[in-house]
């Protein structure tokens, strides 16, 4: 009778967890792929959100992700690229027509599909492209998301982001409700079964948290919470061996590295989802590598959104990776990392000497005027008392950073008209905007205090 009370006992807890997973996998069309099973078609979309050789990790960081998908069977008709494209022929480059992820590393630019670059790669195309909408489409090659309910999408992006957004090259950034909307008419035009999302930028947690579903068949991760940096990776300034100096600029992102050496290093049919985010968590030290959605669909095998190569064969160690001292740098001060290299690298006294300095000044006067103006609107509309809270106060975890998203897009396009361009750094500030929005601030009060604080100088 012990023996069977105490197999009685430990069954409980299983038979337990067994309904709960098969209730998870219930919601929203959720089904698990084993390794090896082939179910609809594989897609994915990949979005370098900057332009500059300053920023050239990201699309760096987007080029590798693209060999990783190409090698593991994904085919270019499935594969959907938004990359500026300027840092391969960029004069600074010094290994023209050539990108790489990591120093020594490989080229990761030959073969990418170019999809949509240059004036192509804005919100509104990348919107269009996840619905499958080719006549809201406005430049690129045309090629959509023409996924259906068995197929499985994978969805990373890599860029500057802020509380509540997301960065693009050209034109209105990526706003957490619009996406949030695009996927939910995604999920309704059932236009996958399951799909992954990677968020590479600053305060990435704030496009989901609060916002998405656990029954809409996503999963998802972000290299940051909605609060702290993410950072850039393989900086000018290593002391190790192969540094990448003479980039001048870092070569790729943290989060994003670890999650595409780990892909590299691995059998994508034998490792999970969660799997990976366990190590990328591991690896990604300096930031809060955060789940969202439904987590069940991390027992998956990464194989059903990256494809899975039968010859694949690596020599790199991921002990070796992660014991791997390589410079991090926050995100949004690693552009100036490109502008101090040039600085130091100049012969002193020469003219390309002062160019390079004069650059380095404007970067830093642009980023006093951001601090200052959005401190001087602050203190302007709540006074010195409450100005720091208002600066950096942060929502719980399962509410999103604002309530109103047309009172933060307004505040952010009032700013634009009186004070100039928000900047990649001072999108920062965008969490002030949202607490104004949920202080009750209204339009009129926003412009004035911007007149007030910039003087009209726009």
């Amino acid at each position: 009778m012990m023996m069977m009370s105490s197999s009685y006992g430990s069954l409980v807890p299983f038979l337990l967890l067994t309904a709960l997973m098969m209730a998870a996998l219930s919601e929203g069309r959720i089904r698990l792929t084993s390794a090896g099973e082939s179910t609809g078609t594989q897609w994915a979309i990949l979005v370098a959100g900057s332009k500059g050789y300053s920023n050239y990790r990201h699309q760096a960081d987007v080029c590798h992700a693209y060999q990783i998908l190409k090698v593991n069977g994904l085919k270019d008709e499935n594969i959907i690229v938004f990359m500026y494209d300027d840092i391969a022929g960029s004069k600074y480059n010094p290994t023209k027509g050539i990108i790489i992820n990591k120093p020594n590393g490989p080229d990761v630019y030959h073969g990418v599909p170019k999809d949509y670059t240059g004036d192509a790669t804005t919100a509104a195309n990348l919107y269009a492209v996840l619905l499958g909408n080719k006549m809201a489409l406005s430049g690129g090659s045309g090629k959509v998301l023409n996924s259906g309910a068995n197929d499985h999408v994978f969805f990373y992006y890599a860029d500057h982001g802020s509380p509540g957004l997301l960065g693009m090259p050209v034109g209105n950034n990526i706003y957490a409700n619009d996406l949030m909307n695009v996927l939910k008419q995604m999920y309704k035009m059932k236009k996958y079964m399951n799909m992954v999302i990677y968020i590479e930028a600053c305060e990435s947690g704030s496009m989901l948290q609060g916002l998405l579903p656990k029954d809409m068949g996503i999963y998802a991760t972000t290299a940051s919470n909605a609060k702290e940096s993410s950072w850039g990776y393989y900086c000018p300034g290593d002391t190790t061996d192969g540094d990448p100096s003479k980039y001048d600029t870092c070569l790729g992102d943290l989060y994003s590295i670890a999650w595409m050496e780990d892909s590299d290093a691995n059998d994508l049919g034998k490792e999970t989802l969660q799997d990976q985010y366990l190590t990328v968590k591991k690896r990604t030290s300096l930031s809060h590598v955060m789940q969202y959605g439904n987590t069940v669909l991390s027992q998956a095998f990464l194989s059903t959104y990256m494809g899975q190569s039968p010859k694949k064969v690596s020599s790199v160690r991921l002990d070796e990776l992660s014991s791997s001292t390589f410079r991090a740098v926050p995100q949004r001060d690693a552009d100036l990392v490109f502008f101090q290299r040039q600085v130091q690298k100049a012969p002193k006294g020469s003219a390309e000497s002062v160019e390079a300095q004069k650059r380095l000044d404007e970067q830093i006067a642009r980023r006093s005027h951001v601090d200052r103006s959005i401190n001087q609107i602050v203190y302007y509309l709540f006074g010195g008392s409450n100005a720091a809270s208002m600066l950096t106060a942060v929502r719980p975890e399962e509410r999103p950073v604002v309530d109103n998203w047309d009172c933060l897009k307004t505040f952010v396009r009032t700013y634009e008209q009186y004070c100039g361009r928000l900047s990649e750094y001072g999108m920062q500030y965008t969490r002030a905007m949202a607490n104004m929005c949920n202080a009750g601030v209204d339009k009129d009060r926003m412009v004035a205090a911007s007149i007030q604080a910039c003087s009209g100088k726009a």
